[in-house]
């Protein structure tokens, strides 16, 4: 079993096909199981919607079949106004599936940190990370607030670059290939900018968000979303979090969900935390996670950002259209586009990711244009 775990975290990045793997990581990695919800929510069927043909991106006109097949697409569903549109699997995909989520996982701690806020086991975002979080104090999060966590903006010193295997989140990745303590690793990290300044994307920054929930709760990230989200949205299939060797989750990257129990992440916040007539998550902070709201954190070429997407609560903000999405490497995506009414989720496998530094934002934003696309074309069609 650790073989195969050493196998498959070295081959990341590399070029390897992934599309066989990224369905069974909870096969051989320690994991905890969420249950399926005993009132599951199924999709209903919409107005039928053919995919477009081609798209533009970066100014170069793109075929949405070639685009599908080299970014290694297994998964896509289209959601209009609650209804499925279009649903397809390829490859190893399919509708009961489970896919590795990577980075999606950063917008369901988000969304457990804003549940925890109502419930007052954290008094408020301003408050200092290391207030709740002892273990932290001396790091480079010590005094730093948890706003600043939740926006990619704590200062600690980080590299992301997939593609150097010397690099921070190679490090951390290595944890689970040979065993070892997230907790340990995040209280490593070293104090490199102010706090607030600069918006750096550090996965270890939602790690810390992950131990914040489990102090501040007093049960495990795994045991307080399946009772304040899982259940409530309807999950119809099991979740999975990959753990450690000390039982914690990999927070930024390591939840497993199938295509249709995404799209529900996204319902819930086009409909401003409202779902199954609930209110799972307070609208206030739907509304705050999925807005930048400082000068670091706007969309488009920006000094103060290592990236040209906004960013708000662990949500990756496009432009100023009011879209945002849940975005995991090898082109994972939930968007959501409130004012179209549209859920979009593409599960992919996309085995070129990650291997030079320009790959990477280069598909992550000709997925976005791909996705836009397909909106625009269903707004037309609708008001035929």
């Amino acid at each position: 079993m650790k073989e195969e775990r050493l196998d498959f975290v070295s081959s990341l990045f590399s070029g390897k096909e992934q599309h066989q793997n990224l369905n069974r990581v909870h096969e051989f990695f320690p994991k905890s199981t969420l249950s399926a919800s005993l009132n599951p929510t199924t999709f209903l069927a919409g107005e039928p919607l053919s995919l477009p043909t081609k798209f533009i991106s970066e100014e170069k006109i793109v075929n949405v079949d070639e685009h599908l097949s080299r970014t290694n697409t297994v998964a896509l569903l289209i959601l209009h106004d609650g209804k499925i549109k279009y649903e397809n699997y390829w490859l190893t995909g399919g509708r009961n599936v489970h896919w590795f989520s990577f980075s999606m996982a950063k917008s369901y701690i988000s969304a457990l940190i804003g549940i925890a806020i109502s419930q007052n086991y954290i008094k408020n975002i301003g408050e200092e990370i290391t207030a709740y979080v002892s273990q932290l104090r001396g790091s480079a999060y010590d005094g730093v607030s948890i706003k600043d966590v939740l926006q990619m903006s704590s200062g600690a010193s980080w590299n992301e670059d997939y593609s150097d295997p010397n690099s921070d989140i190679n490090r951390s990745s290595a944890i689970f290939a040979v065993g070892g303590s997230l907790d340990e690793f995040t209280a490593t990290l070293k104090k490199d900018l102010e706090p607030g300044s600069f918006n750096r994307y550090n996965s270890t920054d939602t790690q810390a968000l992950g131990m914040l929930l489990r102090e501040a709760t007093g049960v495990s990230v795994s045991e307080y979303m399946q009772k304040m989200l899982w259940d409530p949205v309807g999950a119809e299939k099991e979740g999975y979090w990959i753990l450690d060797s000390e039982n914690m989750e990999m927070a930024y990257a390591g939840f497993m969900a199938t295509a249709r129990d995404y799209a529900k992440l996204g319902e819930l916040y086009r409909q401003n935390g409202y779902f199954n007539n609930k209110q799972i998550i307070p609208t206030d902070w739907i509304k705050s996670s999925t807005k930048p709201d400082a000068p670091h954190l706007m969309p488009g070429d920006n000094p103060l950002s290592d990236y040209p997407m906004g960013y708000g609560y662990q949500w990756w903000v496009p432009d100023h259209s009011g879209d945002f999405s849940a975005i995991g490497v090898y082109n994972q995506f939930i968007y959501v586009s409130p004012k179209n009414k549209h859920v979009i989720v593409k599960l992919s496998a996309n085995r070129s990711y990650g291997s030079n530094g320009e790959e990477k934002g280069a598909s992550e934003l000709e997925g976005i244009s791909f996705i836009k696309t397909i909106i625009d074309k269903s707004v037309k069609n609708d008001k035929k």
